[in-house]
């Protein structure tokens, strides 16, 4: 059993029908929050989450829908305070993703992919900011980025560049929001055990074979979404009071190391 350190406390988690919107949503629950808002478009998979959230004593709230649609991120926040009477937390997390190169990159893909990674997470922040603010109770805004905002994936220039800003964000919504008692911060994943991995990767073969082993990575492994969701459970708790405009990188050290010199120069 985790400690209990969201106790009563509501929240809305987009992208919560898989990966680490499924693993957050679940350690939120057995933390003690009562009221879980689950935004997404898989109605499907979101009845299979609110069903494990409800298992763990927390009121689940499944909304299917868009966040590139301020009326119904809207919707969702509404549904949340109406439901729960106050709101604490978000964890903007719904994911867009897609590979091509810089010069083959489509005008379309990159508006799709900044859509859903950069300008949702303006409008549900901005949205949940204020319904925090009229409460006058503050609360914990969190964002979902990637070490991708760190340094550059090939033929991820769309979706580097919107974890970036995400990132940006962050800091500019903690200093300006403050004073109204809310923290923002974001979680920066290194490569994770998640639907989205295998389908970059293609097989469950080959996702086998990257669970067991990742050479870039120092602890030599993909993360687990749990892991991120610990990470989430701990920003949006006490325990991070006096934590905010913070990139928390969650990625087995995988950035902590610039270059090494390769084995058969040293052995010339």
């Amino acid at each position: 059993m985790w400690c209990r350190r969201l106790e009563g406390r509501s929240a809305v988690i987009t992208g919560g029908a898989s990966g680490v919107g499924r693993a957050t949503a679940k350690r939120f629950a057995e933390e003690g929050a009562n009221t879980i808002c689950l935004f997404d478009l898989n109605e499907k998979n979101l009845a299979v989450v609110a069903s494990e959230v409800e298992e763990r004593g927390a009121k689940a709230i499944s909304f299917v829908g868009d966040v590139t649609s301020a009326v119904q991120c809207q919707e969702a926040i509404d549904a949340t305070v109406d439901a729960s009477g106050r709101l604490d937390a978000l964890v903007s997390n719904a994911p867009a993703h897609s590979s091509s190169p810089f010069l083959e990159m489509t005008l379309e893909e990159w508006d799709r992919v900044l859509a859903v990674n950069l300008r949702a997470s303006f409008v549900i922040g901005q949205i949940v900011a204020r319904a925090m603010v009229a409460s006058g109770q503050g609360g914990s805004i969190l964002y979902t980025a990637s070490i991708s905002a760190i340094g550059a994936s090939i033929d991820y220039a769309h979706y580097g560049a919107s974890k970036a800003g995400i990132v940006n964000l962050t800091k500019t919504m903690a200093l300006e929001l403050v004073g109204h008692k809310i923290r923002v911060n974001a979680v920066s994943p290194g490569p994770l055990d998640t639907p989205q991995s295998l389908a970059v990767l293609g097989s469950e073969e080959a996702m086998q074979r990257a669970r067991e082993h990742w050479p870039l990575v120092p602890m030599d492994r993909l993360g687990l979404p749990e892991e991120i969701a610990a990470a989430f459970a701990y920003l949006a708790s006490d325990d991070a009071a006096y934590v905010t405009g913070h990139n928390l990188v969650v990625d087995g050290g995988l950035t902590a190391h610039a270059y090494s010199i390769p084995e058969e120069l040293l052995a010339q």
